[in-house]
């Protein structure tokens, strides 16, 4: 199990589980990210930037820390 910040560019990702408060799992919900989700890790931004991924055909920005919180298993 890896966090979502820690897979590469080009690869999916299945959403296993998210750590956090309340407000981290409300700000992903509201983005559309849930466990059993499918994501794609299109760019990691340099220098600690946010990644940007494609979920439910939507192209979403994540910060670091918050992609951090999100654990997942390639596929």
């Amino acid at each position: 199990m890896k966090s979502l910040s820690e897979i590469e560019e080009g690869k999916k990702a299945k959403v296993l589980n998210i750590l956090g408060g309340k407000s981290v799992r409300q700000h992903l919900s509201t983005i559309g990210i849930h466990a059993g989700d499918i994501v794609f890790v299109k760019r990691h931004a340099v220098w600690g930037g946010p990644i940007l991924i494609e979920v439910h055909g939507s192209e979403v920005a994540l910060g670091r820390g918050v992609a951090s919180k999100v654990q997942v298993e390639e596929v």
